[in-house]
Protein backbone atom coordinates (compact mmCIF):
# COMPACT_ATOMS: atom_id res chain seq x y z
CA UNK A 1 0.00 0.00 0.00
CA UNK A 2 1.58 3.44 -1.01
CA UNK A 3 1.93 5.81 1.97
CA UNK A 4 0.22 8.56 2.26
CA UNK A 5 1.15 11.94 1.81
CA UNK A 6 1.27 13.44 4.85
CA UNK A 7 -0.51 17.53 4.86
CA UNK A 8 0.19 20.51 7.59
CA UNK A 9 -2.85 22.64 6.38
CA UNK A 10 -2.58 26.24 7.79
CA UNK A 11 -5.64 28.72 7.35
CA UNK A 12 -6.41 30.84 10.34
CA UNK A 13 -9.93 30.45 9.79
CA UNK A 14 -11.33 27.09 11.80
CA UNK A 15 -13.95 26.51 9.53
CA UNK A 16 -12.00 26.59 6.15
CA UNK A 17 -9.40 24.16 8.01
CA UNK A 18 -12.38 21.93 8.90
CA UNK A 19 -13.66 22.13 5.27
CA UNK A 20 -10.52 21.05 3.71
CA UNK A 21 -9.67 18.73 6.07
CA UNK A 22 -12.82 16.92 5.88
CA UNK A 23 -11.98 16.60 1.58
CA UNK A 24 -8.97 15.69 2.10
CA UNK A 25 -9.42 13.01 4.70
CA UNK A 26 -11.62 11.45 2.54
CA UNK A 27 -9.05 10.89 0.37
CA UNK A 28 -7.14 7.32 1.15
CA UNK A 29 -3.53 8.33 0.50
CA UNK A 30 -3.79 11.85 1.70
CA UNK A 31 -3.47 12.35 5.58
CA UNK A 32 -3.98 15.79 7.62
CA UNK A 33 -1.28 15.26 9.91
CA UNK A 34 -1.74 18.49 11.95
CA UNK A 35 -3.56 22.30 11.77
CA UNK A 36 -2.19 25.66 12.35
CA UNK A 37 -4.06 29.45 12.29
CA UNK A 38 -0.63 30.50 12.06
CA UNK A 39 3.16 30.77 10.68
CA UNK A 40 4.54 30.26 14.27
CA UNK A 41 2.19 27.53 15.04
CA UNK A 42 3.28 25.73 11.38
CA UNK A 43 6.76 26.09 12.12
CA UNK A 44 6.36 24.92 15.94
CA UNK A 45 4.58 22.28 14.26
CA UNK A 46 7.26 21.28 11.33
CA UNK A 47 9.50 19.42 13.32
CA UNK A 48 7.17 17.00 15.05
CA UNK A 49 5.05 16.20 12.37
CA UNK A 50 7.27 15.70 9.90
CA UNK A 51 4.79 16.54 7.04
CA UNK A 52 5.36 16.21 3.18
CA UNK A 53 3.20 19.25 2.53
CA UNK A 54 2.09 22.52 4.10
CA UNK A 55 -1.06 23.82 2.78
CA UNK A 56 -1.16 27.25 3.47
CA UNK A 57 -3.22 29.89 3.14
CA UNK A 58 -2.28 33.80 1.90
CA UNK A 59 -3.21 35.91 4.32
CA UNK A 60 -3.51 35.70 7.67
CA UNK A 61 -2.40 37.75 11.00
CA UNK A 62 0.78 38.41 11.37
CA UNK A 63 3.06 36.43 9.05
CA UNK A 64 1.56 35.75 5.74
CA UNK A 65 1.72 32.74 3.92
CA UNK A 66 4.44 34.26 1.51
CA UNK A 67 6.42 34.45 4.61
CA UNK A 68 5.91 31.34 5.56
CA UNK A 69 7.08 29.74 1.73
CA UNK A 70 10.10 31.39 2.68
CA UNK A 71 10.64 30.68 6.26
CA UNK A 72 9.90 26.91 5.37
CA UNK A 73 12.65 27.01 2.76
CA UNK A 74 15.14 28.34 5.16
CA UNK A 75 14.16 25.81 7.96
CA UNK A 76 12.69 22.73 6.26
CA UNK A 77 13.67 22.77 2.60
CA UNK A 78 12.19 19.14 2.12
CA UNK A 79 8.92 20.43 3.09
CA UNK A 80 7.16 21.17 -0.20
CA UNK A 81 4.75 24.41 0.37
CA UNK A 82 1.54 24.70 -1.24
CA UNK A 83 -0.41 27.66 -1.32
CA UNK A 84 -4.36 27.67 -1.22
CA UNK A 85 -5.79 30.89 -1.68
CA UNK A 86 -8.96 33.06 -2.81
CA UNK A 87 -6.94 35.87 -3.83
CA UNK A 88 -5.36 35.21 -7.84
CA UNK A 89 -3.59 38.68 -7.66
CA UNK A 90 -0.48 38.60 -10.08
CA UNK A 91 1.70 39.65 -6.89
CA UNK A 92 0.91 37.29 -4.80
CA UNK A 93 1.64 34.06 -7.31
CA UNK A 94 4.36 35.41 -8.13
CA UNK A 95 6.20 36.58 -4.66
CA UNK A 96 4.97 33.32 -3.64
CA UNK A 97 6.50 30.97 -5.96
CA UNK A 98 9.67 33.63 -5.66
CA UNK A 99 9.73 32.69 -2.27
CA UNK A 100 9.69 28.71 -2.77
CA UNK A 101 5.93 28.00 -2.92
CA UNK A 102 5.95 25.10 -5.15
CA UNK A 103 2.56 25.70 -6.61
CA UNK A 104 -1.04 28.09 -5.96
CA UNK A 105 -4.35 26.85 -6.15
CA UNK A 106 -7.37 29.14 -6.01
CA UNK A 107 -9.94 27.99 -2.90
CA UNK A 108 -12.97 28.15 -5.58
CA UNK A 109 -11.04 25.45 -7.66
CA UNK A 110 -12.77 22.03 -7.47
CA UNK A 111 -11.64 19.44 -4.65
CA UNK A 112 -10.10 17.17 -7.50
CA UNK A 113 -7.78 19.74 -8.47
CA UNK A 114 -6.39 20.25 -5.31
CA UNK A 115 -5.72 16.79 -4.98
CA UNK A 116 -4.17 16.64 -7.90
CA UNK A 117 -1.62 19.90 -6.68
CA UNK A 118 -1.27 18.06 -4.09
CA UNK A 119 0.11 15.35 -5.68
CA UNK A 120 2.22 16.75 -8.62
CA UNK A 121 4.01 18.96 -5.93
CA UNK A 122 4.59 15.82 -3.38
CA UNK A 123 6.17 14.11 -6.84
CA UNK A 124 8.23 17.28 -7.03
CA UNK A 125 6.28 19.21 -9.63
CA UNK A 126 4.42 22.45 -9.51
CA UNK A 127 1.25 23.22 -10.18
CA UNK A 128 -1.01 26.00 -10.56
CA UNK A 129 -4.52 26.45 -11.25
CA UNK A 130 -5.59 27.39 -15.11
CA UNK A 131 -4.77 30.48 -16.11
CA UNK A 132 -2.36 31.21 -13.05
CA UNK A 133 0.83 29.53 -14.69
CA UNK A 134 1.76 32.86 -17.25
CA UNK A 135 1.89 34.69 -14.07
CA UNK A 136 3.97 32.30 -11.51
CA UNK A 137 6.58 32.22 -14.65
CA UNK A 138 7.06 36.13 -15.38
CA UNK A 139 9.64 37.93 -13.40
CA UNK A 140 9.34 39.97 -10.98
CA UNK A 141 9.92 43.22 -11.48
CA UNK A 142 13.02 45.19 -11.60
CA UNK A 143 13.02 47.70 -8.73
CA UNK A 144 15.97 50.35 -9.68
CA UNK A 145 13.30 50.74 -12.55
CA UNK A 146 10.20 51.74 -10.31
CA UNK A 147 11.90 53.19 -7.48
CA UNK A 148 12.80 56.82 -6.15
CA UNK A 149 16.57 57.04 -5.97
CA UNK A 150 15.87 57.36 -2.07
CA UNK A 151 13.55 54.82 -1.76
CA UNK A 152 16.02 52.26 -3.66
CA UNK A 153 18.27 53.18 -1.12
CA UNK A 154 15.95 52.36 1.65
CA UNK A 155 16.04 48.92 0.00
CA UNK A 156 19.13 48.40 -0.61
CA UNK A 157 20.08 48.73 2.85
CA UNK A 158 17.60 46.53 4.33
CA UNK A 159 18.83 43.70 1.81
CA UNK A 160 22.36 45.01 3.78
CA UNK A 161 20.78 43.73 6.77
CA UNK A 162 21.07 47.30 8.62
CA UNK A 163 18.28 48.27 11.03
CA UNK A 164 16.08 51.41 11.04
CA UNK A 165 18.26 53.11 13.23
CA UNK A 166 21.72 52.97 11.19
CA UNK A 167 19.12 53.90 7.83
CA UNK A 168 18.01 57.06 9.51
CA UNK A 169 21.60 57.87 10.73
CA UNK A 170 22.76 56.94 7.41
CA UNK A 171 20.06 58.88 5.74
CA UNK A 172 20.56 62.00 8.11
CA UNK A 173 16.64 61.95 9.35
CA UNK A 174 14.27 60.18 12.10
CA UNK A 175 13.86 56.40 12.65
CA UNK A 176 9.79 57.51 12.55
CA UNK A 177 10.55 58.40 8.66
CA UNK A 178 12.73 55.43 8.23
CA UNK A 179 9.28 53.03 8.78
CA UNK A 180 7.21 55.30 7.36
CA UNK A 181 9.95 54.46 4.40
CA UNK A 182 9.70 50.98 4.72
CA UNK A 183 5.75 50.66 4.90
CA UNK A 184 5.24 52.97 1.19
CA UNK A 185 7.92 50.66 -0.20
CA UNK A 186 5.76 47.69 1.01
CA UNK A 187 3.29 49.12 -0.23
CA UNK A 188 4.74 49.86 -3.44
CA UNK A 189 6.23 46.63 -4.22
CA UNK A 190 3.18 45.01 -3.01
CA UNK A 191 5.02 43.00 -0.18
CA UNK A 192 2.89 41.20 2.21
CA UNK A 193 4.81 40.69 5.17
CA UNK A 194 8.12 41.80 7.06
CA UNK A 195 10.34 38.50 5.35
CA UNK A 196 8.88 39.28 2.66
CA UNK A 197 10.17 42.04 2.13
CA UNK A 198 13.77 41.93 3.42
CA UNK A 199 13.87 38.37 0.53
CA UNK A 200 12.70 40.77 -1.61
CA UNK A 201 15.67 43.81 -0.99
CA UNK A 202 18.14 40.72 -0.96
CA UNK A 203 17.36 38.95 -3.91
CA UNK A 204 17.23 42.73 -5.90
CA UNK A 205 20.50 43.80 -4.40
CA UNK A 206 22.04 43.85 -7.34
CA UNK A 207 19.63 45.56 -9.38
CA UNK A 208 19.53 48.36 -6.91
CA UNK A 209 23.09 49.66 -6.77
CA UNK A 210 22.54 51.82 -9.80
CA UNK A 211 19.33 53.09 -8.41
CA UNK A 212 20.95 54.33 -5.01
CA UNK A 213 20.98 57.77 -4.12
CA UNK A 214 24.47 59.01 -3.87
CA UNK A 215 25.01 61.56 -0.77
CA UNK A 216 22.12 60.34 0.90
CA UNK A 217 23.38 62.40 3.96
CA UNK A 218 22.20 65.24 2.03
CA UNK A 219 18.39 64.14 2.57
CA UNK A 220 15.77 66.96 4.63
CA UNK A 221 17.14 66.67 8.35
CA UNK A 222 15.43 64.71 10.87
CA UNK A 223 11.63 65.22 11.89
Amino acid sequence: MTQAIRILLVDDHPLVRDGVSMRLQATEHLRVAGEAASLAEALALAGPLAPDIVLTDIRMPGASGIDLAARFREQHPLVRVLVLSMHEDPEYVRRAVALGARGYVLKDAPAQQLIEAIETVHRGGHYFSPGLRPVAEAPLPAPGRALTPREASVLQWVAEGRSNKEIAALMGTSVRTVETHRLHLRRKLRIDGQAAFIKYAVDHADLLTGARQAPVSACAPPR
